[in-house]
């Protein structure tokens, strides 16, 4: 068991690797196989085919991206809204740091929402929808948000987030606002913009928008009108 357990984890090492360097589609499971030492047979064996075999590397990317929740859940000694301050850190780091296994995390949100209607259904890969890694992952992929949707009630329950926000949808938004940054992050540091913005600001900018979001402390107002005397 053991032993097939570091086979299946030598494929997929090797697979993330060479989509690393050389993309999905002009990654070929001959490629792999070179790469992990493994005969093209035992590798067909393990993974039916690359669809299946991406599939399985999204459900490790789901595994590691939950544990990153995790982590900021366990923290000691913070509210609601340091935890979502550290989560949104993480996952910036952890786009950075995983880019395959990012990228793999959001291809399935995609596949998703494709997946929730019958009609759209009929544009996913059938390779895909025949994996039983994906259907793994549809049991799953709703475990980091309920760690999110915790993180948002304790906020809550401290004081540190608004009270009359709705748990489930805030963190939601919230999500969205974080994948939003990380993609903006390519405009924000491109040198020929005509938009001034620092990418040194970008990210502590975004963090207290969001942090004043939450917490109620955004306020439209006009500029108090002073009357002043030239004597």
């Amino acid at each position: 068991m053991a032993g097939e357990k570091n086979k299946e984890k030598l494929i997929l090492d090797s697979a993330v690797a060479l989509f690393t360097a050389k993309g999905f589609q002009a990654t070929r499971m001959e490629d792999v196989s070179k790469k992990a030492g493994i005969s093209k047979g035992l590798t067909y064996f393990y993974y039916k085919n690359k669809e299946d075999l991406f599939m399985a590397l999204t459900k490790k990317a789901f595994d590691q991206f939950r544990e990153e929740f995790r982590e900021v859940l366990r923290s000691k000694g913070k509210n609601g809204i340091e935890m979502l301050v550290d989560l949104m850190t993480k996952l910036v780091n952890f786009a950075k740091e995983q880019p395959v296994y990012y990228q793999a995390v959001l291809n399935f949100l995609d596949v998703l929402k494709k997946y929730n209607h019958p009609e759209s259904r009929k544009e996913i890969d059938p390779l895909i929808l025949d994996s039983v890694h994906f259907h793994k992952l549809l049991e799953i992929h709703h475990e980091p948000i309920k760690l999110g949707v915790q993180m948002v009630s304790q906020g809550i329950k401290d004081g540190s987030i608004r009270p009359e926000l709705q748990p489930e949808i805030t963190f939601y938004t919230v999500w969205a606002m974080i994948i939003g940054f990380e993609k903006m992050s390519g405009p924000v540091g491109f040198e020929g913009k005509e938009t001034k913005v620092s990418p040194d600001a970008w990210q502590p900018g975004f963090s207290k928008l969001m942090q004043d979001m939450l917490r109620g402390t955004i306020q439209a107002s006009r500029p108090a009108t002073v009357q002043t005397s030239l004597f």
